[in-house]
């Protein structure tokens, strides 16, 4: 089945084809620009047994950002 897209604009960054020093230069000014509170809103770490809640609420859009499952996390 092809992917058709009409009139939508997708737009992003190809960081793989660029050469590594670029994006380390590129990280290093995010962390410079984007506030401290940006990087705290922008991913959550859980418990693996957190996983089943964390999936409903990322299927029912309650969750922004990045969830990060840390497996050596106790409750």
């Amino acid at each position: 089945m092809p992917f058709i897209l009409r009139n939508v604009r997708l737009q992003g960054v190809d960081s793989v084809s660029c050469p590594t020093t670029q994006r380390l230069a590129a990280w290093q000014s995010l962390t410079k620009l984007l506030p401290a509170s940006y990087f705290k809103q922008a991913c959550h770490t859980i418990a693996l047994a957190q996983t089943p809640a964390y999936a409903d609420k990322i299927m029912n859009g309650e969750v922004k950002g990045r969830v990060v499952i840390d497996i050596t996390k106790q409750d």
